[in-house]
């Protein structure tokens, strides 16, 4: 019988290592692509054996979609995070400014993310995974957006709309930002363009669809 002291530094240990191998996964992912790296190459930047890499996954397809799910996770939580609109004067221009200053714009993630969307494009299995988690991410932004005291565009039919339209416009900076490498403009660009796609563009909130237009000068 293994000493419940003896099973916490195991499970702590086999923790650090899986998080060893995905910093490890991550880089080389990103300089060479997936597909390209071998386990072994993997193991060796990590600095572990093959025998830490089968006790933590099975494949290399599974390390890829953990590695996707890790940084997923931090994007659904930074989008949470900046779209708290509980206060009596949220508004949508204030979490545009809020979303566009955290979500992730990090290229090396966005090569690895790239290669994945191909990989799932090619694995009806993966990419019902992708879906799940990228259907998680728009929940996160339709909640928020719910709850914000001004109306959203009448074109997107609701939060759920404008939560895919939001998706949308990052996945289009991000594929810039991986020709063009500049960070700093595509931050100021994803601000933009969701500010025109969920305001009137100018940065104060779409009309209230339930509102008479003809009131409205």
């Amino acid at each position: 019988m293994v000493a419940q002291g003896t099973a916490g530094r195991v499970t702590r240990r086999r923790a650090h290592t899986r998080a060893n191998l995905l910093d490890a996964a991550f880089s080389v992912f990103a300089a060479k692509g997936f597909g390209r790296v071998p386990i072994e190459e993997v193991c060796e930047a990590a600095g572990y054996s093959r025998g830490a890499f089968y006790s933590n996954f099975a494949t290399l397809d599974e390390l890829f979609f953990a590695l996707y799910r890790q940084r997923a996770d931090l994007i659904a939580e930074q989008v949470s995070g900046a779209l708290a609109l509980d206060g009596p004067d949220a508004d949508v221009a204030a979490a545009v400014d809020r979303v566009a200053g955290v979500l992730l714009l990090d290229r090396d993630w966005l090569l690895v993310k790239t290669d994945f969307l191909v990989h799932a494009a090619r694995d009806p299995a993966v990419a019902r995974s992708l879906l799940e988690h990228r259907a998680r991410l728009r929940q996160a932004i339709a909640g928020r957006l719910a709850r914000a005291r001004t109306a959203l565009p009448a074109v997107f039919g609701g939060p759920d709309g404008a939560a895919r339209a939001v998706v949308a416009a990052y996945d289009g900076v991000a594929t810039q930002l991986l020709l063009d490498r500049d960070v700093e403009h595509a931050r100021a660009w994803l601000r933009q363009l969701l500010t025109a796609l969920l305001t009137d563009g100018g940065g104060t909130p779409g009309q209230d669809p339930d509102e008479n237009p003809d009131e409205n000068p």
